[in-house]
């Protein structure tokens, strides 16, 4: 690919991308549940396409391709954890849904805040969501940058793709909120899964098939296919990695928030039975990506550019390589928009709500869209740091999101619990996971990944039994979710 053609990709995926985003304008919002939910009317399948597309962003052909090539085949386990553990969805998505269309939750942090009847919750979900979900959202730009930067081999330098990225994710969350968002996913989440898949068939036949490619890993790496790995893996790291990643689908708002938007149970069964066949067949192309560059390209100088150097090799040709770059590319300003405007709605509607009681709706509203490029500039920061392996990075900011796991389970099936409770346990849990992250991620030899469900849940427990609950407002809640 030279630099024009990727210039020339670049350019059309826009023109397209922001047609449709225009088009998926219904009149003018003027409200939070409009602009940010898309008024909870939102069909399967495109909840299903955009799903897969803000959950499989630059973390998978990117980020899991790397930690394939660095770590061999636990990083497929790793991977496959993350899959089980949507399963979360099919319990808690019907449960989600049916308390936001009662009670009017525009977000995760805000449903916790009523459950508990305490709006401290709120704000300390909502600023907690902020110190951890911002370095993700850098992931994304990071991925954008590295993505373009290997496959011009430094033509289009790093800090380039990061500033493009976050331009395009600032104004595709302001065209229509998450309407654009969602219907600008739809589109590539096709595209990511029909290039992706061709692309990795065509790799794999031009280093001579599955079975060679497997051979010439047992021949050269054979460590790489045998458990736990090469050496990134041990069984403490690989469950400091995989258990954050097992909450993922409850833990971060930007996913939990979408469980409001379907306009029916038919429509949310449709996103997940359409999430989970995206998923399995995009997990094994990221690591057999991740294979293929390691047999193909061993000595890399980074791990994170695998999928780049394919896609600028021999071995995929020029266009179809365009249009794969262009997909992950897309992918990762999916996210980083969906961050965006989850983050924006918490801080509107958990934190300047409470700091200014009888706000209405609409001066939220104006406010969230005043923090949107705040927070992009803020991940823009954060990604020109180039911290290294982009998919470990992404669990550690899972590690602090794990805190507030179990009053969410809680807030369904524990009456007993209380605000005290998950407000501590979101508090106390942050700053431990901070602290950890600061002083070498290390406790008895457990890293934070590990200790976050702990304490997390040693807190919420140990503090709700200390304290007295809300129990009518417990049994509203929990009758509510019942009901669907």
């Amino acid at each position: 690919m030279t630099e024009s053609m990727i210039w020339w990709s670049v350019a059309i995926y826009l023109v397209v991308a922001i047609a449709i985003a225009v088009l998926a304008r219904q009149g003018k919002m003027v409200n939070m549940s409009g602009y940010f939910l898309g008024d909870r009317k939102m069909g399967g399948f495109v909840s299903a396409m955009s799903y897969s597309a803000t959950t499989y962003s630059a973390f998978m052909m990117v980020g899991l391709a790397g930690l394939t090539y660095k770590g061999g085949v636990g990083a497929l386990g790793f991977e496959i954890v993350y899959f089980a553990g949507v399963s979360l969805v099919a319990i808690f998505g019907p449960k989600f849904w049916a308390v936001g269309k009662k009670f009017g939750y525009v977000t995760p942090s805000e449903m916790l805040g009523h459950r508990y009847n305490d709006k401290k919750v709120s704000v300390a979900v909502a600023i907690s969501s902020c110190v951890f979900l911002i370095p993700y959202a850098a992931v994304q730009l990071a991925g954008v940058g590295y993505l373009l930067q290997g496959a011009t081999e430094g033509a289009i330098p790093f800090t380039t793709g990061v500033v493009l990225a976050t331009a395009v994710a600032i104004f595709f969350s302001y065209v229509a909120g998450i309407r654009s968002v969602m219907w600008t996913d739809s589109l590539q989440a096709i595209m990511m899964i029909i290039a992706s898949t061709l692309v990795a068939w065509l790799v794999i036949q031009g280093l001579g098939g599955f079975h060679a490619l497997f051979d010439t890993l047992a021949e050269k790496k054979p460590e790489t296919l045998v458990v736990p790995g090469p050496g990134l893996f041990s069984f403490v790291t690989f469950l400091g990695l995989t258990i954050p990643w097992f909450f993922f689908s409850l833990s971060n708002p930007q996913v939990s928030q979408r469980l409001f938007m379907p306009s029916s149970l038919h429509a949310m069964r449709r996103m997940l039975l359409g999430f989970l066949g995206f998923g399995l067949v995009y997990t094994l192309v990221s690591v057999l990506w991740g294979f293929s560059a390691l047999a193909a390209f061993p000595d890399l100088a980074k791990a994170d550019l695998a999928t780049a150097t394919l896609l600028g090799s021999e071995f995929v040709p020029p266009v179809l390589g365009a249009i794969v770059l262009i997909g992950i590319m897309a992918a990762a300003i999916s996210t980083i928009d969906s961050i965006m405007l989850t983050l924006s709605s918490m801080l509107a509607r958990d934190v300047y709500a409470n700091v200014k009681p009888g706000s209405d709706d609409g001066k939220q509203l104006w406010v969230g869209k005043i923090v949107i490029p705040i927070i992009a500039l803020l991940a823009l920061g954060f990604a020109e740091l180039q911290l290294d392996l982009i998919a470990v990075l992404s669990v550690a900011a899972s590690s602090g999101l794990v805190a507030v796991v179990p009053a969410i389970i809680g807030a369904f099936y524990w009456k007993r619990g209380t605000g005290a409770g998950a407000f501590v346990s979101v508090v106390g849990t942050g700053i431990f996971v901070l602290i950890m992250y600061a002083t070498g991620n290390s406790l008895l030899g457990l890293p934070a990944g590990i200790w976050g469900i702990i304490v997390s849940t040693a807190l919420y427990i140990g503090v709700s039994l200390a304290t007295s609950a809300p129990a009518e407002r417990a049994d509203e809640f929990v009758d509510a979710s019942k009901k669907y």
